[in-house]
């Protein structure tokens, strides 16, 4: 099979990728159980591309049952190197308007109940995730999104995303810590989300669309499920454009990024003294270094 560079993963409200031609179904298994879903592969403007719905058909995963572990392997063996996370956030700051668009460079993660790494069961690896955003990338998402030239669209760059456990949005004690920290958004998904696509060199960021103020907000202290998918809905459209012209510029000029070659100095278990079971686990991570 042809290797796919670019992979998209769609959260909240983004179940598929319309403009997405010459469709096929990818079931992949993994050795940590089945992904979210069927990948969906296609080409956009003659360009191969991996999407795969984070939270399934329908709906049906909770933030902390989507499979990471599985999504990201399985994206990584299919030979994505380059991937963007479409992901609903609530915002902690007044410029944050709903139904804008961020792009978040650092995380806070809060979660407490997923597996968070690849590596264990006889492989040691302790990748830097001090920039956990590959830059160069979310170069590409600021530069698409001017191509686009979107007249009711507004983006941010940079900022800090927290990520909750969920799958209750905070409670306002919650909302007022946050933005003490000078967090910019909050969500429930891109943890270990970007901290797996580092173990496995892949450049990530993150587009956020933002769907309401939290409960910080004193004009806004409910939020509600209903908000959140209706100014997600809003938002979608715009995405996908973003999207189609950022993979478009990929295609014509992939950037450099350190992500692809994270593990150099990060594998503290050389791959020779892995056994053999631990070698075909990690295969697509490996790849590069066998």
């Amino acid at each position: 099979m042809q290797k796919i560079r670019f992979g998209i993963i769609g959260g909240s409200g983004l179940y598929r990728m319309d403009a997405l031609q010459d469709l096929e179904e990818i079931t992949v298994d993994t050795p940590f159980g089945a992904p979210s879903g069927a990948i969906m592969v296609g080409t956009l403007d003659g360009v191969p591309v991996a999407f795969l719905a984070r939270h399934g058909a329908g709906h049906a995963f909770m933030p902390t049952e989507v499979p990471y572990r599985a999504n990201l392997w399985a994206m990584k063996s299919l030979g994505v190197d380059y991937l963007i996370s479409v992901s609903a956030v609530g915002s902690l700051k007044e410029a944050l308007v709903p139904r804008h668009m961020v792009l978040p460079d650092q995380f806070i993660d809060l979660t407490r109940q997923r597996a968070g790494s690849f590596f264990g069961q006889g492989a040691v690896a302790h990748v830097g995730l001090s920039h956990p955003v590959c830059a160069a990338l979310s170069d590409v998402l600021a530069q698409a999104f001017a191509d686009c030239a979107f007249p009711d669209a507004t983006l941010h760059r940079g900022g800090t995303y927290v990520c909750i456990e969920g799958p209750a949005f905070s409670t306002l004690a919650e909302s007022q810590l946050y933005r003490s920290w000078g967090a910019s958004v909050i969500g429930m998904t891109n943890m270990p989300e970007a901290r797996l696509a580092r173990e496995a060199e892949m450049a990530y960021a993150t587009l956020a669309l933002v769907t309401d103020y939290d409960c910080w907000h004193p004009g806004h202290d409910v939020v509600t499920a209903d908000m959140a998918i209706a100014n997600l809905m809003h938002n979608a459209a715009n995405a996908q454009a973003l999207l189609r012209a950022a993979v478009r510029r990929l295609a014509a000029a992939p950037p450099a990024s350190k992500a692809h070659r994270a593990l150099d100095q990060s594998l503290v278990t050389p791959v020779a003294a892995m056994s053999e079971a631990t070698r075909t686990r990690l295969a697509p991570l490996l790849a590069r270094l066998l």
